[in-house]
């Protein structure tokens, strides 16, 4: 299972929900739905952008853990 923790790369960057979205251009709906793990799947390009304005790897965000 891959955990997405967007949540705590904000607050090491002390930086909202609401800030992220407008500096990467994706719904507040969007990124709740990632942040609190119920997406499906993530576009390469939206990881980009949030990497690029949390200033992080993906690894950072996306964590596999076993089932």
């Amino acid at each position: 299972m891959i955990r997405i923790d967007l949540d705590v790369m904000l607050a090491r960057r002390k930086m909202s929900l609401t800030e992220l979205s407008q500096k990467v251009g994706i719904t507040m709906a969007n990124l709740s739905i990632l942040k609190t793990g119920k997406a499906k799947a993530v576009r390469f390009a939206t990881l980009d952008a949030i990497c690029k304005a949390l200033d992080c790897q993906p690894g950072d965000i996306l964590v596999y853990e076993e089932e």
